[in-house]
């Protein structure tokens, strides 16, 4: 007959046992972000409308003027805008918004990507080093104010809502 393990023995194993499931956690590979790409029919990067391409585009362009975007127009169909915000001393936010006008023959549709790209500000320091032959080498902290915006996070704009707002505005301009 077998002995039962005393229930010290099992608390004292416990910590190697986490030990290990957590070594294994962090040494996995995450799942590949492509693989939640639904690529639906229906989107709300998107717009319908019976204007022409360049008709549209314009109007494209006149909304994001209208809302303090620096614009590139370099291509009629092809719009580029983008404003940057402040939202704390140290960070910085820019949204970039691309608008591209196609039409489809019986209307014309109006794509909108919206990229936001976080900043932070980070102070950098160096060193001064000193090297006297047969002595060997020092080096010295040397203060300084360098402060630089080090890009933290970029991402593709998917809040729905947010499309909503710019469409009904090129609407209302167009109207």
């Amino acid at each position: 007959m077998s002995r039962p393990i005393p229930f010290r023995a099992i608390l004292s194993r416990f910590p190697l046992i986490a030990a290990l499931l957590l070594l294994a956690a962090c040494s996995s590979t995450p799942a590949p972000v492509y693989r939640s790409e639904t690529f639906d029919a229906e989107t709300p990067y998107q717009f319908h409308s019976d204007l022409p391409p360049l008709v549209l585009c314009e109007y494209g362009k006149r909304a994001l003027l209208s809302q303090a975007y620096e614009v590139d127009s370099s291509v009629p169909n092809s719009i580029r805008g983008s404003k940057s915000f402040q939202p704390q001393t140290d960070h910085q936010v820019q949204l970039r918004i691309t608008l591209t006008c196609m039409g489809s023959g019986r209307d014309t549709t109006i794509y909108a990507n919206a990229l936001q790209t976080r900043y932070e500000l980070k102070a950098g320091g160096s060193s001064t080093g000193l090297s006297v032959s047969g002595l060997g080498s020092i080096s010295v902290p040397w203060p300084t104010d360098k402060n630089a915006l080090i890009k933290v996070g970029e991402e593709t704009v998917a809040d729905a809502d947010f499309y909503r707002r710019l469409f009904v505005l090129i609407e209302n301009l167009a109207e």
